[in-house]
Parts: C-alpha cells; sequence; structure tokens
C-alpha cells in the first residue's frame, strides 16, 4: 500500500509518500511546498492545491492521510490552516483518493508511543521506522511522514486501506440522497413517524 501524508500550513505544506507491507516502510519522497512570502494568501493556496495534484499525479497513492486542526493559537491561523487543510483534501479527492485524518496526539502515539511526544522524538522514530541515515527535513516532511505513517499502523486494524476509486467518487455524488439526507432542516419541522 502507498500512504501519502500531508502536513498542511499556509506557508508551507509539507508532504511524504510511503511504502509498506504493514510492518515494513520504505520512502518514496518528501519534501515541502512553500510559497513565496509576498504572495496573496489565494496565490498561496493555488500553489498549494496545484503542488499537490502534481505530487499526487507522480505518486499515484492508494490513499491520503492528512493532519487534523485540533485548536489554533488564534482564530485566524485556525482558519488560515484550515483553508490549507481545505485545498489539501480537495487535491485528494480530486485524484479519486480517501482521505483520512488523524489527530496531533493520535499521530505522535502511533509513531513515537507517545501522544504527547516532542517534535524532535517523532522526527527520530520517521528516521528508523523508514531506516534513513538521518531525519528528513524540513520538518514539515517529518510530520507528513509520521501522518502517513499513523495510517500505515492504523489502517490494517481499522480495515480501512482501500482506496476509492474516482469512478465510485463521481458515482457517490450522483447517487439518489438517502432516506437520511431528506430530513427536515430545521427541529421545527420535525415530525416523529406515525407509529400504527
Amino acid at each position: 500500500m502507498t500512504i501519502f501524508g500531508i502536513d498542511p500550513g499556509s506557508d508551507r505544506t509539507g508532504y511524504g509518500c510511503v511504502e509498506t507491507d504493514g510492518s515494513r516502510h520504505r520512502l518514496v519522497l518528501s519534501g515541502a511546498i512553500a510559497a513565496d512570502s509576498l504572495a496573496t494568501f489565494p496565490e498561496k493556496l493555488l500553489k498549494i492545491h496545484v503542488g499537490l495534484v502534481l505530487l499526487l499525479e507522480e505518486c499515484r497513492p492508494d490513499c491520503v492521510a492528512i493532519e487534523n486542526v485540533f485548536h489554533g493559537v488564534n482564530a485566524r491561523s485556525a482558519l488560515k490552516l484550515g483553508h490549507a487543510r481545505g485545498v489539501a483534501m480537495l487535491a485528494a479527492v480530486e485524484a479519486g483518493l480517501r482521505v483520512f485524518e488523524y489527530t496531533p496526539a493520535e499521530i505522535k502515539r502511533a509513531v513515537v508511543g507517545n501522544g504527547r511526544a516532542e517534535k524532535h522524538q517523532v522526527q527520530q522514530m520517521v528516521k528508523l521506522l523508514l531506516g534513513l541515515a538521518r531525519a528528513p527535513s524540513p520538518h514539515d516532511a517529518s510530520d507528513a511522514l509520521a501522518v502517513a505513517l499513523c495510517h500505515a499502523h492504523s489502517a490494517p486494524l481499522a480495515g480501512l486501506a482501500r482506496a476509492v476509486s474516482a469512478a465510485e467518487t463521481r458515482a457517490a455524488l450522483a447517487a439518489p440522497a438517502s432516506p437520511r439526507a431528506r430530513l427536515p432542516r430545521s427541529w421545527r419541522q420535525y415530525r416523529p413517524p406515525a407509529h400504527g
């Protein structure tokens, strides 16, 4: 299975691709997409999206794993991070790939064994798990590889290894809405089903 990990950021988005058989992992590629500091925010988002589209096309992974936002230092930075995650997820869905999200604590627990591990501990474990001579850099790439490794350790347990093809994604979007989707939009419109 080939897993593409993403560590989203509005200034620099890390990526890392790993091949795994469930117990042994091999680095395919890693790095970061960095936007020009003078670029506007929409231009930065475009660079992230285009860069990830090209990388996903090159790597042809089975799925994408992305770090989930759990809190922000402030509302503005959390919103920017949310936008970066959005364009990253869009690139994956456009490629017909299934997206899996993990919190920073889940990633640290899966890679290091401790949900409160420090960044340098995560980098060292990524280095050891992938059999690298030195820790991947920049740290965004190392974090993205940690996300991919987290999924590699989590997927077999959860049975989530199957990727969704582009045709399946389009079919799911075109399918008629389920009865649940037709529920009232407001609690005021809700009426309990009649039991007869």
